[in-house]
């Protein structure tokens, strides 16, 4: 593929010096987004280096090592002025449309990316913060926290459970404790996801594949009633609140069940006999700013999630790994120049 080039004075290119692989982009590889044409650079994860720039663009310099968002943001349309550039109205991609990476044009699995709207979709790492965790910034750890924990309204006391111990389960147990959740109970298949969740923030598990699992699950609530919140963490429209899913059947009486999937379908013969509130949606990544000062501080840890590294040149091998990640142990493989 050719080097990128600067079409818009907002424009910058960027060196890619660490990227990664998300679940989507195996979605893309299996045909489940038709958006993604044939020869499209897939990637919307990454952190490298600027090393060009338009005339528009002020705010940062060539040498400026960065995050790039997984969300591209045009700072100026009605959504990102509400803080929704996931909706962004621009005309880059398609408007409407803040996910563009990897989807409407080139992403970040290259040498080089050019990033649209830079001063608004770009964030300048401060020393002391590495790749490897920087680059968890760009969708996962925002993701978890924005979708799960704040759209969840975790409260202070809570007890939450996240169905999902995968990268993105695993970054809302992370967050949990920021809004003060009492329990964090991590609910998923596989044991060894289930014993890594114990050190990324969940104070309790449940292997769903048990028998008598649900009632286990319940005597960690109060009085048996359910929990809080439930955080669905794997993006299946089966694990959602429509009668069989693990949400609908974990939530009590008052639950919010804060859904990362695209998809879901709800039952009102199973919602009827509670009162929850279902929440869904496509993260903006406007909190990476914040969570960028507590990976700082050391307060969060997200390097934690590299489990594999590769190089450019083992990219199929990376894949590879990623696509097996039940047999691998795989969360997040590190791909670097």
């Amino acid at each position: 593929m050719p080097d990128p080039k600067i079409i818009d004075p907002t424009d910058v290119i960027v060196q890619v010096d660490t990227t990664t692989i998300c679940g989507t982009d195996l979605h893309i590889l299996k045909g489940d987004v038709p958006a993604v044409t044939d020869g499209r650079i897939l990637g919307h994860e990454g952190v490298g280096t600027i090393i060009e720039v338009g005339s528009g663009v002020a705010k940062f310099a060539v040498g400026d090592r960065v995050i790039i968002s997984c969300i591209t943001s045009c700072g100026s349309c009605s959504y990102c002025h509400q803080q929704l550039p996931s909706h962004c109205l621009n005309k880059e991609g398609t408007s409407g449309i803040g996910w563009i990476f990897g989807h409407l044009i080139d992403g970040t699995q290259a040498e080089y990316v050019r990033v649209p709207f830079a001063e608004s979709s770009l964030h300048k790492l401060p020393a002391g913060v590495s790749d490897e965790a920087a680059v968890m910034l760009s969708d996962i750890m925002p993701t978890g926290f924005e979708i799960g924990v704040r759209n969840g309204k975790v409260q202070p006391g809570d007890v939450v459970a996240v169905v999902g111990a995968g990268p993105v389960g695993l970054s809302a147990m992370m967050t949990a404790g920021l809004y003060g959740a009492s329990r964090v109970i991590a609910i998923d298949l596989d044991e060894n996801r289930l014993a890594q969740a114990k050190t990324f923030g969940a104070t309790d598990s449940v292997n769903s594949g048990d028998p008598g699992w649900l009632e286990e699950l319940m005597a960690m609530t109060e009085e048996g009633l359910g929990v809080d919140v439930a955080i669905e963490g794997r993006g299946r429209p089966a694990d959602l609140p429509d009668g069989s899913g693990t949400s609908s059947a974990s939530a009590g009486r008052w639950p919010t069940s804060a859904c990362t999937a695209s998809r879901w379908s709800s039952s009102s013969r199973t919602c009827g006999s509670k009162t929850s509130d279902i929440t869904t949606g496509l993260v903006s990544a406007t909190t990476t700013p914040m969570l960028l000062k507590l990976v700082a501080q050391g307060k969060l840890t997200p390097e934690r999630f590299a489990t594999h590294r590769f190089t450019f040149e083992n990219i199929m091998d990376a894949y590879d790994t990623f696509s097996r990640a039940a047999e691998t142990k795989a969360l997040k493989v590190v791909i670097t120049r």
